[in-house]
């Protein structure tokens, strides 16, 4: 295969097969079940990294269930998302996810730079309880819980939520071991369309685990949980901090090129 061939062909790993394919990514009744809850500020202040800046001391836990994705097929994930500000913006950073299908496992990862790992998330209706666990190998890690569609919502106000920017922190590693890509990754949802929304009163749990530690991010009080359904798009990101820069300013004229190319 001559140079210019591979080139060409790279868009992901390995090259004659790559383990996702090229986007745009639509997920069609992606169903969330999002529980906000208080925690320790010092927590937070070890996670998340500057520029970002935390709004409150709080974090939203999140179930998510995925059953019709281009090119990922069907899944489940679950996660912590942390209510930030960068330069005035306001969005979300994503501290950690726990899924159990390799593809969006592979393409999270390698192309905006989420924080997931291999582990067994579930939501389900049991009853009259929308319920969400995950559990990392055999053990539970996280329980939440919600009251099946107790109280509709607004799905519009749902949708301008969902459209607010999320930032996340992709990292890649050099061939010797050092940080080949350090870098704050903005992206968006589009498209949205919020088939139902709903809310109840709602309990959280979270339990110790070495390579899981969602439970670093102590629950004081649950404030509030949602149930949506939602069609939409993931998009493409762009680069707005880059840590391995010398100049950042240059980082921000590359932040405008590589938002305007992703459309």
């Amino acid at each position: 295969m001559k140079h210019e061939t591979v080139r060409a062909s790279s868009f992901a790993m390995p090259l004659s097969s790559p383990a996702f394919p090229p986007g745009p990514y639509r997920f069609v009744d992606r169903e969330y079940f999002i529980i906000q809850y208080r925690t320790d500020p010092d927590a937070l202040r070890r996670v998340v990294p500057e520029p970002l800046e935390i709004t409150e001391p709080v974090v939203n836990y999140e179930f998510i269930r995925m059953p019709d994705s281009t090119g990922f097929g069907d899944y489940t994930e679950s996660g912590q998302v942390i209510p930030v500000s960068y330069r005035g913006q306001l969005g979300g950073f994503t501290h950690q996810m726990f899924l159990n299908d390799h593809p969006p496992i592979a393409g999270g990862r390698e192309l905006w730079g989420f924080p997931k790992k291999l582990a067994q998330p579930k939501l389900e209706v049991e009853i009259d309880t929308l319920v969400g666990t995950l559990n990392y190998g055999s053990i539970r890690i996280a329980t939440g819980t919600m009251g099946y569609k107790h109280r509709s919502l607004d799905t519009a106000a749902e949708a301008r939520k969902l459209a607010a920017p999320n930032f996340l922190l992709k990292i890649i590693p050099h061939v010797d071991g050092s940080p080949r890509i350090c870098e704050l990754v903005r992206f968006h949802l589009k498209d949205i369309t919020v088939k139902g929304a709903w809310t109840g009163p709602a309990a959280l749990d979270l339990y110790s685990h070495a390579l899981a530690p969602v439970a670093e991010l102590p629950v004081l009080q649950v404030l509030s949980a949602k149930h949506l359904v939602v069609d939409l798009t993931l998009g493409l990101g762009g680069v707005v901090h880059d840590y391995l820069a010398t100049d950042q300013s240059r980082g921000s004229v590359s932040d405008v090129l590589i938002e305007a190319n992703a459309g």
